[in-house]
């Protein structure tokens, strides 16, 4: 009779709660623009994984904004690494907005509270708890496992896994693949029916710096050449644009498999697929997927004048542009027509869209150790409407999927709690998410 395979022990089901708090209570909001200090993390993380006889390496571009790297040993040195990250950084909260201090840490009625709580300091501390408990049972995975704790990730990463896909790539050697945030999350679209969307896909970022010029004059007089109309004008048709339906591999296996979840007959792979009404048929389903069937390019912020009655010669607007993969040339030519004339477009920052296949041994592993804990749920594949590190990381051949994997209750949403007030996880949901890590992990 084959030896049952062992668990997280319960002491890493207390830490990572203790884990999860004492990290939220570091405040490393980043407020973009280098406002951001991630080292009190780093440091904990660290002196964590030391304590466990991990040895960690600690490595700054800019002072204050450091990253953590380890490398635990597998028993198969011939096999490829893996990697696992998560950030340390969070975006902003406001204090008066909230039910608790969003720097507090505080655990109420089985509830971890603060920011960070989802995105992304509950998977730093479940992957700390599962390889803490791997050495006090002395256990060893089969490959290679590579920790990048990172700055900046809510920003343009360039402090964090930019810097270290393109400085320090050989503490990655041998790593093809990777996990990190946004997967495996439960999605409770009906009554009895219980999701875990795996990401294998990304869009692209492209963060859009629009300018118009005209003729500076007096705000009295008229002015065929007011750069802010010009602007205006420009940003109006970029936030009405109808974008095409574009189907990534990912995504068409997503609509396949919800499809088939919910009974619809349907042919997922014709030319002539009617995208938008099967999406109506998926009803509350379809918010895995509607984000990812088109490009996308929301306006987001406007700069131009300095008093009212002087016409500026200069205008200037912010977009929020995201590409689908294979869709990039598409989203450049769409927005020079769209600017027109008057207006230039630039790329403010850009990064590519990522596909990891679905098909493959370790998406079916990552499947395995969610139903292992959770019979009844259905993964399923999806592509993050936005970005992760994992897009820095693919510089090294890393092919990364999204998962952290979390089972939260029904009346709790999980979308609207990143970057969002009140942001929090429950107990149970960390215990569930160390078990399935330490499964997959210890499988992969």
């Amino acid at each position: 009779m084959a030896e049952e395979v062992r668990g997280p022990d319960t002491t890493a089901l207390d830490e990572v709660v203790t884990f999860t708090s004492e990290l939220i209570r570091i405040d490393t909001t980043n407020r973009g623009g280098g406002d951001c200090r991630e080292r009190p993390a780093a440091e904990y993380v660290a002196e964590r994984l030391a304590d466990a006889g991990i040895e960690p390496t600690l490595l700054e571009r800019t002072p204050g904004r450091t990253n953590v790297v380890a490398r635990i040993p597998g028993t198969d040195p011939s096999a490829e690494a893996l990697l696992v990250h998560g950030h340390l950084d969070v975006v902003p909260a406001d204090p008066a907005e909230w039910t608790v201090h969003p720097f507090s840490g505080e655990v109420r009625d089985g509830i971890v509270w603060g920011r960070g709580a989802v995105d992304m300091k509950n998977m730093d501390a479940m992957v700390l708890a599962v390889v803490r408990s791997w050495a006090r049972q002395g256990i060893r995975p089969r490959r290679d496992i590579v920790l990048a704790y990172t700055a900046d990730e809510e920003a343009s990463a360039e402090d964090g896994s930019g810097f270290l896909a393109d400085r320090h790539a050989a503490l990655f050697e041998g790593c093809t693949e990777g996990i990190s945030e946004s997967g495996a999350f439960s999605f409770h679209p009906q009554p009895g029916t219980t999701l875990y969307p795996i990401a294998a896909g990304e869009r692209g970022t492209a963060w859009l710096k629009l300018t118009a010029h005209g003729r500076a004059g007096h705000g009295s007089k008229v002015n065929a050449e007011n750069a802010v109309t010009r602007l205006a004008t420009a940003v109006a048709r970029i936030g009405t644009h109808t974008w095409p339906v574009r189907l990534t591999t990912t995504v068409r296996a997503a609509l396949k498999e919800l499809a088939a979840l919910y009974g619809i007959d349907v042919d997922t792979s014709a030319r002539d697929l009617d995208v938008d009404l099967l999406l109506d048929k998926l009803g509350p389903a379809a918010a895995l997927v509607e984000p990812t069937v088109r490009n996308s390019a929301n306006p987001t912020m406007l700069e131009a004048g300095y008093k009212v009655n002087v016409i500026p010669g200069q205008a200037v607007a912010y977009i929020d542009g995201r590409m689908l993969p294979g869709a990039e040339e598409e989203f450049a030519a769409t927005m020079d027509q769209l600017t027109g004339p008057d207006v230039e477009w630039e790329f403010h920052h850009r990064e590519v869209p990522l596909e990891a296949p679905v098909d493959s041994p370790t998406f079916a592993k990552l499947r395995a150790a969610v139903e292992r804990f959770d019979p009844a749920g259905h993964v399923v594949p999806f592509t993050m409407s936005g970005g992760t590190d994992a897009k820095q990381f693919s510089r090294l051949g890393i092919t990364g999927y999204g998962f952290s994997p979390l089972r939260l209750p029904p009346d709790l949403d999980y979308g609207a709690l990143f970057h969002g007030v009140d942001e929090r996880v429950p107990v149970d949901a960390l215990h569930f998410g160390v078990r399935v890590l330490d499964h997959y992990l210890k499988s992969a």
